[in-house]
């Protein structure tokens, strides 16, 4: 497993951008898979992007495509997720999680997680 920290939530108007960064630590974070979810007051945590281990392969949710962005930096150990044209409905608290596995967007084969990091879009 890898210890997982978020940074860079915060409070956004409708339609900016916000760009949020996970540090792992350890010497493996390379050969993890990679994922943001996300999780909104009264819903259930779901999944929003992922990344492979070397980042050739990524997927995102219906609900992110065309506006949100993940890579990552194996040199840093860090994975980003650049969100542009935030929506209110973008509102949550957004997780980074690593995964031994494939790309999945199940939430069950996620190892570690991150404590989360809070994003607000105002309308």
């Amino acid at each position: 497993q890898v210890q997982l920290v978020e940074s860079g939530g915060g409070l956004v108007q409708a339609g900016g951008s916000l760009r949020l960064s996970c540090t792992a630590s350890g010497r493996t974070f390379s050969s993890y898979t990679m994922a943001w979810f996300r999780q909104a007051p009264g819903k259930e945590r779901e999944f929003a992007a992922g990344i492979s281990w070397g980042g050739a392969r990524t997927d995102a949710a219906d609900s992110v495509k065309g506006r949100f962005t993940i890579s990552r930096d194996n040199a840093k150990n860090t994975v980003y997720l650049q969100m542009n044209g935030l929506k209110p409905e973008d509102t949550a608290v957004y997780y980074c999680a690593a995964s031994s596995k494939i790309i999945t967007r199940e939430e069950r084969l996620y190892d570690s997680w991150g404590p989360g990091t809070q994003v607000i879009v105002s309308s």
